[in-house]
């Protein structure tokens, strides 16, 4: 696994910015149930790249030196003003940070949903290609619209932070099975692959959070056992720190066709029970969404510091 490092625009990076722009010193110088559709996914299975980064203090202070530096110093303002906008940071050429995939689950109404497709690599197991998801009990919110509408938030801030994003969708007019998900993953060159859920059952009083990942004895990506059980639990523990919703760790799965078709670190978010009330009610606020995209935003970071 290529783990990177996030590249931070830290508090020294941005008084070295701010000097500039005011002139002073520039010089001197980031649950197997059936109305649970995830588990339908279980029992029958279930772009646009976009860059953003952000700079290092001292990277800030290296393109400060020399000519560069006394180019700011002869052109600063005097003391006090504030220099008009000059545009967007841009970072020197070549700086990427790691790359993640964002698969928001599910898609709009109107798919075939008679096609199947092998559980895994060489499978004879076949199972849907397409499942439909679950909805708000109480909301009546369905699922494929909350999944994309934390994914897009999570792209957004994810691009903040200064990685590289991959989306499997920003639309809800798509005919992508789990397999295409895995394999946009796949061809994409990404670093590790976030799929966006929400779970439901029978049984109204269940709720939490959680992400599913694969057993170490799983046949086709039991060799990332270690890998994806770090990145689902860095983002469970993150997500539900921001959001107070319950933890209820990390499910091991070997029957996820988007997950054993997989070739790099993979977690699915089941970000809260939409057959619960509370939960339910918590993930259809727009407020809470951004909370909620901002706690997977988290958890991403932690894997990428261990």
């Amino acid at each position: 696994m290529r783990k990177k490092k996030r590249w931070i625009f830290t508090a020294a990076a941005a008084a070295v910015s701010a000097m500039l722009l005011v002139g002073t010193g520039a010089a001197q110088e980031s649950g197997a149930d059936p109305s649970n559709t995830d588990v339908q996914e279980m029992a029958q299975t279930d772009g646009k790249v976009s860059i953003g980064l952000e700079a290092l203090s001292e990277k800030t202070t290296e393109l400060l030196s020399g000519e560069d530096a006394q180019s700011a110093g002869e052109n600063a303002l005097p003391t006090g003003e504030i220099a008009p906008p000059t545009g967007e940071i841009s970072p020197p050429s070549g700086w990427m940070g790691p790359t993640v995939v964002i698969d928001a689950g599910h898609q709009g109404p109107g798919q075939d949903m008679s096609g199947t497709e092998p559980n895994g690599p060489g499978s004879s197991e076949m199972k849907a290609r397409i499942v439909t998801g679950t909805t708000g009990r109480t909301t009546g919110l369905p699922e494929y619209e909350l999944n994309l509408n934390v994914a897009l938030l999570l792209q957004e801030e994810l691009l903040m932070r200064g990685y590289q994003v991959v989306m499997t969708r920003e639309t809800q007019d798509v005919n992508l099975s789990n397999i295409d998900r895995a394999t946009i993953a796949n061809e994409s060159g990404a670093d590790i692959m976030v799929r966006i859920h929400a779970n439901g059952v029978d049984d109204a009083s269940v709720s939490g959070a959680l992400c599913m990942v694969p057993s170490a004895s799983n046949p086709y990506v039991g060799y990332m056992y270690n890998e994806c059980g770090t990145l689902g639990q860095c983002i469970v523990d993150a997500y539900c720190e921001a959001t107070g919703l319950k933890n209820d760790g990390l499910q091991e799965v070997d029957n996820m066709t988007g997950i054993n078709w997989s070739q790099i670190p993979v977690t699915i978010i089941e970000m809260g029970f939409m057959t619960n009330e509370g939960d339910d009610l918590y993930m259809a606020d727009g407020n809470n969404q951004q909370t909620m995209a901002a706690g997977i935003a988290d958890g991403i970071d932690r894997y990428f510091q261990q």
